[in-house]
Formats: C-alpha cells, sequence, structure tokens
C-alpha cells in the first residue's frame, strides 16, 4: 500500500511541476482567471496560495451557491473533513478531519478539532449546528495547528470568519427561501454608517424544515425538525486610520425535535428509510440549544509593518436535549431514554503582535492567551430492565499559552523561504462527578462523590521549509506538532476511573506540499501528501457490552496516518468553471494495550476515516439575457465506506455519493436594487444513506436528509 502511495503521489506532484513554460510571471490574476482567495490562517492576510497549509477557503458567494446553512453542510463540501450528529443530540455535532475527532457528547471531554469564531475559541460541540447569521468567508485546516492554534487542533481547524461593518455606505440584504418539507428560510442584512468612522451592521435569520419522518405516538409532531433563529450585531469604530475597534454579539437558537434512529442490521445490509416512527412513542419533547457570545478585537498599527492586537471573547451556552431510542422495536417501550441539560460559560484573551521587519523578509507572530470555562451538566439515561443513571458533572478548566512564529526569507536565495513555530501550553482542569441509581421502586442509591483535579504542559513546535519558483508555484515541506487535552469521562466504569481521568494526546504530522497556477491562472492545483504520528491516543472502550451508557478512556494506543489531498480549480473559459477535490486516507492502529499489557490491536478500527473522498462542482454562467443572467452549479460528494466504532469492526457505513444543484437567474432588471432568484435541490437522485451507525441498544442508525428542493430570492441594495 505505501509503494501504491508513493507512486501516486509522484505522479501527481510531476502533473504540478510538469512544465515551468506553462507558469506566467505575473503575480495577479488577468481578466477572466480564477479568483484569488486572502485568507488569515497564519494570523495575517495573505493569498490561500501562499500559505503552506493544507486547507480550503469558502467565499461568501461560494457559501450562497453552495446553500451552505450551518458546519454539518461542510461534510459534503471538504474531502477529509466528517460531520456527523451524536446520536443523543443533532445539535451537538462530532467533527473529524483526516480521520481524528471526538465520539464524545461529554462536557468534560473536548475536541479534537478546534472551531473559531472571528478569532475567538468555541470550546463546546453542543450547539455547534446552530447557524451564523452574517459570514463572510469558512476556512478549514486540515492537519494539526500546534503553534498557532494551540491545543485541541490536532485533527485541523475551522474558521469562521463573519462580515465586518463597512464605512461610510449604506448597505442591505434580504433572502427568501421556500421548499419542500415546509422549508423556510429568512435572512436579514442592514449596513447602517454613522459618520466616516463608525458603522453598525444588524443581521437576523430565521431557518425551519419539517423532518421526513412522522411521530405517530405523542409529543412533537416529528422527528428531525429545525427551528433555528439566528442575531447578529456588529460595530466598527476607527478613530484613527492606525486604529480600529470591533465588537459584535451574535446568538443562535436550536429548537430542532430529536432525530429518527432506526433499527439497522450490520453491514452491508441496510435498513429501509423510514417515514414515520413508532406509535408507542409518548411525550417526544424537542431539544432547546442556545449559543451566544461576545467579541471586542481591538487592532492598533503600531508601526507601519506592526501591528498589535486584542481579541477578547466570552461566549455562553444552555443545551438541553432529549432523545427516544428504538421504541417499539423489542416491546411497547424505548430501549434507552436519555435527557442532558448542559450550561457552560467561557472568557478568552488573546494578544498578538503581528509585523514584518528586514525590509519584509521577516514576517513574525507573538501572541498570549488565556482561557477560563466553567460548566455543568446534569443527564440522566433510563436503560429498559437497568435502573435509571442520573448524573451531574461540573468543570472548570484555565488554559494558558505563549507562542510565536517566523518566516524569514533570505537575500541571498531568492524564492527561499524558513518557517518556525512554537507555542507553550498549560491546561489546569478539574471536574467533580455526583451519581445515583434511582430503580423503578425504592430508595435511590447515591453514588460515591467523583472529583478529579489535573494539569497538562505541552511544546508545540512547527517548522516549514519552502520555495517560490516563480510567483505561481509554491512548494512546501512541514513539521507540525498537536497536542489535546487530557479531560475526565462521566461514563466510566467506576468513581476511581472518573477521577483518575485520562491525559493529553499527541499528534506529530509531516507534510509536503506544492500549490501552483498555471495558463495565465486559468488552471490551479494543489497538492498535500501528509504522515502523522499519532500517539496516547484518547481510546474510548465499552467495557460492559450489555450496558451501552458505560464506557471507558484510556490513553491506549499509537496509529499511523497517511495519505494525500488534490484540489484542482480550472477556468477554461470565462463562463465556465470545474473543480475537483480529492482526499486518500490510511488510517491504522499501530498499538492499543489493554490494563493488563495484552496487546488487543487487531479489535479497533478508525472512524470517520473513509480512504477515498471525492467533491466535483461545475459552474457555467450563460450569456447575458433581457431578463438576467442565468448561472448553473452542478456539486457531486461520493465518500467511500467508513467504520462508525472503534471496538466494533461491524459498524459500517457504506459509501454512497449525493447529487446536488441550484440554477441562479441574477442582475433581474427590477429598477432598483440587485435581485436574484434560484432554484436548488439537494440530494436530486434521492439518495438512501446513514449519517451515523452505533449501538443504541441495538444496531441503530441515523438516516442523512431524502432529495430537498425549492425556491429562493434575494435582493441586495
Amino acid at each position: 500500500m505505501n509503494n501504491i502511495i508513493s507512486r501516486q503521489a509522484l505522479a501527481l506532484c510531476l502533473l504540478s511541476c510538469a512544465s515551468p513554460a506553462f507558469a506566467q510571471d505575473g503575480t495577479s490574476a488577468v481578466n477572466g482567471g480564477i479568483e484569488e482567495i486572502v485568507v488569515t490562517a497564519q494570523k495575517r492576510s495573505e493569498s490561500l496560495q501562499k500559505t503552506p497549509i493544507s486547507m480550503m477557503a469558502m467565499t461568501g458567494a461560494d457559501i450562497e451557491k453552495k446553500g451552505i446553512a450551518d458546519i454539518t453542510d461542510l461534510r459534503t463540501l471538504v474531502p477529509s473533513l466528517a460531520v456527523t450528529p451524536h446520536p443523543n443530540s443533532a445539535t451537538t455535532a462530532r467533527v473529524f478531519i483526516r480521520g481524528i475527532g471526538n465520539n464524545h457528547d461529554q462536557i468534560t471531554v473536548d475536541p479534537s478539532v478546534a472551531v473559531y469564531l472571528d478569532g475567538i475559541y468555541i470550546a463546546r460541540n453542543q450547539g455547534l449546528s446552530a447557524e451564523v447569521a452574517e459570514v463572510e468567508r469558512i476556512e478549514v485546516l486540515r492537519g494539526p495547528q500546534g503553534s498557532l492554534y494551540g491545543r485541541n487542533a490536532t485533527g485541523g481547524a475551522i474558521n469562521y470568519i463573519t462580515r465586518a461593518p463597512e464605512l461610510g455606505e449604506f448597505s442591505a440584504k434580504q433572502t427568501l427561501a421556500i421548499g419542500n418539507y415546509d422549508q423556510f428560510r429568512s435572512r436579514t442584512r442592514v449596513n447602517i454608517p454613522v459618520g466616516d468612522r463608525f458603522a453598525v451592521e444588524l443581521g437576523y435569520l430565521h431557518s425551519q424544515k419539517d423532518g421526513f419522518v412522522d411521530n405517530s405516538g405523542t409529543g412533537v409532531a416529528r422527528w428531525g425538525d429545525q427551528r433555528r433563529d439566528a442575531y447578529r450585531a456588529a460595530i466598527l469604530w476607527q478613530p484613527t486610520d492606525a486604529l480600529q475597534l470591533r465588537y459584535t454579539y451574535d446568538r443562535s437558537d436550536i429548537n430542532d425535535t430529536p432525530v429518527f434512529m432506526v433499527a439497522a442490521p450490520f453491514y452491508p445490509r441496510m435498513a429501509d428509510r423510514p417515514t414515520a416512527g413508532s406509535p408507542l412513542v409518548r411525550n417526544l419533547m424537542p431539544n432547546d440549544a442556545t449559543s451566544q457570545g461576545h467579541n471586542l478585537t481591538i487592532s492598533w498599527e503600531v508601526a507601519d509593518d506592526v501591528t498589535l492586537k486584542s481579541l477578547t471573547g466570552y461566549r455562553k451556552l444552555s443545551s438541553i436535549t432529549n432523545q427516544n431510542y428504538l421504541t417499539g422495536v423489542v416491546g411497547p417501550f424505548p430501549l434507552i431514554l436519555t435527557g442532558f441539560d448542559q450550561k457552560q460559560d467561557q472568557w478568552s484573551e488573546e494578544v498578538q503582535l503581528v509585523g514584518s521587519a528586514l525590509d519584509r523578509r521577516l514576517d513574525y507572530v507573538l501572541g498570549a492567551y488565556y482561557f477560563d470555562e466553567n460548566g455543568e451538566s446534569a443527564d440522566y439515561s433510563a436503560i429498559t430492565g437497568r435502573p435509571r443513571m442520573d448524573r451531574v458533572a461540573t468543570i472548570h478548566n484555565r488554559a494558558y499559552a505563549l507562542y510565536g512564529q517566523a518566516t524569514f526569507r533570505p537575500a541571498f536565495a531568492e524564492g527561499l523561504y524558513l518557517t518556525g513555530g512554537l507555542r507553550w501550553s498549560r491546561d489546569e482542569r478539574e471536574a467533580t462527578l455526583d451519581q445515583s441509581i434511582v430503580p423503578a421502586t425504592g430508595s435511590p442509591t447515591v453514588l460515591p462523590h467523583g472529583m478529579g483535579n489535573n494539569h497538562f504542559s505541552n511544546l508545540s513546535p512547527s517548522f516549514v521549509i519552502g520555495y517560490s519558483a516563480n510567483a505561481q508555484i509554491n512548494i512546501y515541506a512541514k513539521y507540525a506538532r498537536g497536542y489535546k487535552t487530557g479531560g475526565y469521562n462521566i461514563r466510566a466504569s467506576s468513581v476511581a476511573r472518573f477521577n483518575e481521568g485520562f491525559g493529553p494526546e499527541t499528534l506529530a504530522s509531516f507534510e509536503l506540499g506544492i500549490k501552483s497556477s498555471w495558463l495565465d491562472n486559468h488552471l490551479q492545483t494543489n497538492l498535500a501528501l501528509f504522515r502523522s504520528n499519532y500517539r496516547d491516543i484518547q481510546t474510548n472502550i465499552q467495557s460492559d457490552p450489555s450496558n451501552v451508557a458505560i464506557t471507558d478512556v484510556f490513553n491506549a494506543g499509537k496509529a499511523r496516518i497517511q495519505g494525500f489531498e488534490l484540489d484542482v480549480i480550472a477556468k477554461p473559459i470565462d463562463a465556465l468553471t470545474l473543480s475537483v477535490s480529492y482526499a486518500y486516507l490510511d488510517a491504522q492502529f499501530q498499538e492499543i494495550l489493554d490494563q493488563s499489557g495484552n496487546d488487543i490491536t487487531f479489535r479497533y478500527t478508525f472512524v470517520e476515516a473513509p480512504k477515498h473522498t471525492l467533491t466535483t462542482s461545475l459552474e457555467y454562467r450563460f450569456p447575458e439575457t433581457t431578463i438576467g443572467v442565468l448561472t448553473a452549479n452542478i456539486d457531486y460528494f461520493m465518500k467511500s465506506k467508513a467504520s462508525t466504532s472503534t471496538a466494533d469492526p461491524r459498524y459500517v457505513i457504506g459509501d454512497y455519493g449525493l447529487l446536488n444543484a441550484r440554477l441562479t437567474l441574477s442582475d433581474i432588471p427590477v429598477g432598483f436594487g440587485n435581485w436574484r432568484l434560484s432554484a436548488f435541490g439537494k440530494n436530486l437522485a434521492d439518495k438512501e444513506y446513514y449519517i451515523a451507525h452505533f449501538n443504541g441498544g441495538l444496531p441503530s442508525a441515523i438516516f442523512g436528509d431524502p432529495r430537498t428542493y425549492g425556491l429562493e430570492l434575494s435582493f441586495e441594495y
């Protein structure tokens, strides 16, 4: 297999570097070329093509054309990225990049992919499926981002960058969409300038869609309903040319109903997609999650090439979720009932010094970071035939970090650049656990109080050596190490196991990449080959196979992850844009030892790590007509089969493909403003597929959405 990878990689490298005669000397795209995307993945604005990171970035226009509403929509657009719902709550998104992620929904366990909103870290996966009122750009960084992003970015990072208010210009935008399953979506944005130095932007979004499974019992009418609202207020004040203050408040409310799960046979067999649940379901309740935050970013240009930046963030989460497992499958009762009431708040402060020196041959970023988090989670799980388990867990986490990264371009070797980075991190983690066993009759049994207090430290370096042969070719070799902090497991088999907790895991990644532009910037090919060594993996082990509510987490293993990612964009003519993104992933455990030191590696597989993932896109802009400009967008996504259970290889989601399309009539001559009308469809072939397959007391699965379609009208002034 390694030889195959090597031959494929060599061929792709030769394809990317084949003949420099095709490369142009210009430093900017000519008319009709591929649009340049500016990203801030390295804490400064730079071209995506100049950034030595395997990443994908979607602009505001891409977000609209692809119909991206929340983080779950990214799973069909970014190879190497997987986003799945947790069975307990579809509002809790489990995010994986290159096979690295977190299957838990516990408040005591941190994610492996860091999610940022305007530079502010979002610590919890709960409520992560929320929608943001106005997103300007989304950046998905693949691989560990240790030196600049710190802890909990072993898999990678996702940056949401929202739109900043515009000075000196009034603007407004309204979008309305309707569709099958009673889809309705309204997005409103207004930008109000106040003089030349101050501006306010207000945004509101309402989104709703009915689920495709009726609830034949009592309670809410359907499984999988979406009812979401998002609010945003932003202020930009620029008192001088050198000083800028930006404040943003965002809030997202989710009132979805629980997703429906079916009893599902093991792969390769598959259940039929349901349309109604059991009439035996009683009092099915909706979820209620609210995520909100404040962000104050102050930027001061100390000198022409030096900027001092402060990012202050406060975020708050309230998440109430409910789930009913498989009522009516084996009798007139649910196999499991769960309920969670989780509250969390966090405060962070980051100071950055971003600058250049030595006639801009040296670029640097220096930073200091502080994070403080408090949370409480009250939950119950009632398994048929067993007493109910009630739990209350609390957390208090602090994190400190100092980091720096510098890029040097020596004068004696034009095109060569060297980057070095280092981050020191310290995590202090406290948690408590109170549990009660509540029988159907009789008094509850109160278990011993659990309490853990651990701290961890880490140094995460990164090194890059790169060479820009000309303005169109950027070749780099990169080493980076990522670190995910330890935590506690509230589903542990004993209080002693909870108190002990589990330690950090680390990942060291080696990456070789090339980013290139050809044919007067009408063709871009980006390729990244990587190999990662994964150590002290936080492995989830189901200690009691007869009780799915009990699991233990151990730093049990070692693994090797390797593969490559290829992104190609072609614009052969002005009207046509084609893109292909492909990821190959080979992830294998190398060693897992049980508590007695026995090698049990053969029992384990990587989850959400398909060997092949492909996304393709076609956009064609038809000649202008008297009623406007017609544009067609067609997207196809394919992924090969993937395991979904670490310790049970029978849980597999088979390969599937999804076809999406959008037809847009823009520049409609109504007389004022810019009008746009779109017809859209997702999963046009009505493919039946799973998005989750797991042990829910019996083998269970959650289906992805069937065919959806609708119309969208947008007005911008």
